[in-house]
């Protein structure tokens, strides 16, 4: 059957109806394919008469069920004929020609009937525009009169109301006047599109010819008042309404009356503060002011009183005495040049400074606000008279740079004699000792304190007489400052002198060495954070304009670089320290031991002097955070000393590398407990313990026998992981396996590493150096040149000991020498030492400059 299917559908495929023939059947149906449930009634060019057989019998059971479907699809298609030909019963009576003939002619008619109306509604406008034509007219006429006898009325108004203000002028009932000229000019803007009207034109120019007289009137009348007789006063009610008629006038009537009446006021000061007369010389400046305070009081008291307080005749006046005065200290400090000196200065801004205060507090206004107000429309505002003192503000700063360099000169280092002078130890300090009555030591410089006092009190005074250029320029002196302090003062306390020498057996350090190195780093670590805050405090106090440009990062990196050299000076002290136990330790003859007796002797020489040493740092560093520091690199020293050691040591043999073993447990015990529980932080400990694992898998790998080969083999692939040949080198050198036997060890390692693909080529005995330096003094000379690789490490840098041995990590860029490896060996291009694989080795060559230069 489905064969048959299969042909019959082949058949008939390509008879397809298009889509929009499809959409056109569902809508006349009224079918909506979403809700159809049955695929016989979903119109589509995608039915599939094989997936309806299959529906219709999905088994061989559904056979059964033959009859019983053909039934039902006869069924379907008897209703599906009925319904196609009443569909076409309806459309052959739909498609009667009579019946479309008939329809085509009504809707003629109706057309017809539409024309007909638009014409009948075309003669009906017609007729009302008629009719309504005689109405309009008479609208516009009643309009017109309207207005023309409103125009009438407010022309007999104005006339009156200039008659009545001319009669009122010549009274000086000038409380009538002002109200009348409102009127008057109220009323008169109406007319000025009228002005072409001869008649109204000869009425304009009388209102404003009116106008003029009354200003010329008022101008006679204050000028009465202002130089008014004692022996005839002005009466102030009629000043009053006066100012009154000012207002109506305009502004600029009322401006030209203040500014006539400011300039009397102020005839007698440029008289008598002329800059040729003693009067007005700087040191008299103090005269001005109580001038014009009393001219001030005068004229609140007496004339002033008139005037509408809406007027502030009191702020252009004061207004008017700044711009003279301004111009006349402007041209005095000018004139003075060179000659002019800070107290006379300072005491004249500081004078002026107050003067401007007292006004702004006087009238609860800001000193800008008021000039703004006082000063002309047409003009820019006037500035204060203390701007006049900016340029000349540079005295100031120069007594400021004077004043530091003289307050640290006794702290600062000679340049020709190349180290600190005596006045370097600002205070005697108590040596450590246990004596109940010592004093405490002391924990900062007292110039660092001295300083910032100096500079918090410099920032204020400036901050009062200026806020713009001048404070930037002591901004600018406080960075100098900061830098010689850091570089002149600082910087040499941290550095070691280069003369002293200690014997190799010599385990002893130099306590004032660490307290000065103590003192250094909280100095420096005080100076950095109160730079911080300096800076914040510059940058409110300042002018927007200079906001962006005030800085003192590079001086706060230069004290962070002098806590980093400190450091690094207490490093190198340990290592002296140290250098005593660690000479025993090379000196043994590990390849005679027969027996593991315990710990070594040296053990704990190096335990008493790191704990001794520890023990007198801690006190002395303030902040943990260096603490911390400090305790990451001795460990990291300590171990990098235990490994040159062991190297140095060799030949080893088996019972000695077993004794190394013990020993390293011992040491990595002591160093897990040197910093103490305030202090010992997670990556202290992971770092320790990932080193001394590593020097572990050394010293076991050294302990396991090389008979058989295969298992001493087997145990080097497994405790140190790679496939290089110089690193098996190295073991069999430190084994002090003779040199007839290591022919075959290695030519079985090759054999043995070829066939394990997954060993690495490098491993962190890469990094180790078979000829290590002396001491590591060289390295820990700069922070700069702290790039060690740390021992036992397989990643060079991150994961190493002594990758940060020179400085701590501190915000700010490290300073000091180059990190280019062929400027820090101290050898010869021609000289060349064992390297293994290309990673960097386990000390740099950095180390062994101290081998190469002359001991001075």
């Amino acid at each position: 059957m489905s064969a048959r299917s299969n042909s019959t559908y082949g058949h008939h495929g390509h008879a397809e109806l298009p889509q929009e023939v499809i959409v056109a059947i569902q809508r006349i149906l009224e079918l909506n394919p979403e809700n159809q449930n049955d695929p016989l009634n979903v119109l589509s060019n995608e039915f599939n008469p094989i997936d309806m057989l299959n529906q219709l019998f999905p088994d061989e059971a559904s056979l059964s069920q033959l009859e019983t479907i053909q039934t039902r699809l006869s069924q379907n298609e008897r209703d599906l004929q009925r319904e196609i030909d009443a569909l076409k019963e309806e459309l052959r009576r739909d498609q009667d020609p009579n019946r479309m003939q008939m329809i085509q002619e009504m809707i003629s008619d109706l057309l017809g009937q539409m024309s007909r109306i638009r014409e009948k509604a075309t003669e009906s406008e017609a007729v009302v525009r008629d009719i309504t034509k005689d109405i309009q007219a008479l609208d516009l006429a009643k309009k017109n009169l309207i207005l023309s006898m409103t125009t009438l009325k407010r022309l007999q108004m104005l006339v009156n109301a200039l008659t009545q203000l001319e009669d009122q002028a010549k009274e000086k009932r000038y409380g009538d006047v002002s109200q009348t000229l409102a009127a008057v000019k109220q009323i008169s803007a109406s007319f000025k599109p009228y002005t072409s009207v001869h008649r109204i034109n000869q009425v304009w120019k009388r209102v404003q010819q009116i106008q003029g007289e009354i200003r010329t009137q008022l101008e006679a009348e204050f000028d009465a008042f202002y130089l008014q007789d004692p022996a005839k006063p002005s009466k102030p009610a009629q000043i009053i309404d006066a100012c009154a008629v000012a207002d109506v006038l305009g502004p600029d009537v009322r401006r030209h009356l203040i500014d006539r009446y400011v300039a009397l006021e102020l005839k007698e000061y440029r008289r008598i503060f002329r800059a040729t007369d003693e009067a007005g010389h700087l040191d008299n400046i103090s005269r001005r002011y109580a001038w014009f305070r009393r001219v001030l009081g005068t004229h609140e008291l007496e004339l002033g009183r008139v005037f509408p307080s809406e007027w502030k005749v009191g702020w252009v006046l004061f207004t008017k005495f700044v711009a003279i005065t301004r111009d006349d200290l402007a041209a005095l400090l000018s004139k003075a040049g060179s000659s002019l000196t800070i107290k006379a200065l300072l005491e004249a801004l500081q004078q002026t400074i107050e003067f401007e205060s007292s006004m702004a507090k006087k009238w609860l206004t800001p000193l800008n606000e008021i000039l703004e107000a006082g000063s002309p429309p047409s003009s820019a505002p006037i500035q204060s008279m203390s701007s006049a003192f900016e340029p000349h503000l540079g005295v100031f700063v120069d007594a400021q740079d004077k004043a530091l360099a003289d307050m640290l000169a006794a702290h600062r280092v000679s340049t020709s004699k190349g180290k600190p002078r005596t006045s370097l130890d600002a205070t005697p300090r108590a040596s450590l000792s246990t004596d109940a009555d010592a004093a405490p030591p002391q924990t900062v410089l007292s110039s660092s304190t001295e300083l910032f006092y100096f500079y918090g009190q410099s920032l204020e005074q400036c901050a009062k007489l200026s806020t713009g250029q001048t404070l930037f320029d002591l901004c600018m002196l406080h960075k100098k400052w900061l830098r010689i302090y850091a570089e002149d003062v600082l910087a040499p306390r941290s550095k070691r002198p280069t003369t002293q020498t200690r014997r190799s057996m010599d385990s002893r350090f130099d306590v004032t060495d660490l307290q000065q190195a103590g003192l250094v780093i909280n100095t420096a670590d005080y100076c950095q954070t109160t730079a911080l805050e300096l800076e914040e405090n510059i940058k409110e106090k300042i002018q927007d304009a200079f906001k962006e440009k005030v800085t003192l990062q590079a001086e706060r990196d230069l004290f962070m670089s002098a806590i980093s050299v400190s450091i690094t000076t207490l490093l190198r002290e340990l290592e002296a320290a140290c250098e005593g136990a660690f000479t025993t330790m090379s000196r043994m003859s590990w390849e005679k031991l027969n027996q593991v007796t315990g710990q070594s002797s040296y053990v704990d020489d190096l335990a008493q002097a790191v704990e001794s040493f520890c023990e007198i740092i801690k006190p002395l560093i303030e902040q943990k955070k260096y603490l911390r520091n400090f305790f990451d690199k001795a460990c990291s020293l300590v171990l990098m000393k235990f490994t040159n050691a062991v190297v140095k040591s060799r030949p080893l043999r088996e019972i000695g590398g077993e004794q190394l073993l013990i020993d390293l447990g011992v040491v990595k015990s002591y160093l897990m407990r040197l910093p103490g529980e305030a202090l010992v932080t997670q990556g202290y400990t992971r770092s320790l313990t990932k080193s001394t694992t590593r020097l572990e898998a050394l010293l076991k790998v050294i302990v396991t026998p090389v008979d058989p080969p295969e298992g001493f083999i087997l145990n080097y692939t497994l405790l140190i992981g790679d496939a290089s040949f110089s690193n098996f080198q190295k073991i069999l050198d430190l084994k002090g396996t003779p040199k007839t036997e290591q022919n075959s060890l290695l030519d079985s390692f090759l054999t043995i590493t070829s066939t394990k693909a997954d060993l690495d080529s490098t491993s962190f005995l890469s990094a180790l150096d078979m000829d290590p330096p002396l001491t590591l003094g060289a390295t820990l000379g700069s922070p700069g040149s702290s790039r060690v690789t740390l021992p036992l490490s397989t990643t060079p840098g991150s994961d190493s000991i002594f990758g940060s041995l020179g400085s701590p990590p501190l915000s700010g860029p490290p300073t000091g020498s180059s990190t280019d490896g062929s400027a820090s060996r101290g050898l010869e291009p021609t000289q060349k030492r064992e390297v293994f694989s290309d990673i960097r080795r386990f000390v740099t060559f950095g180390l062994r400059r101290s081998e190469t230069l002359p001991t001075s």
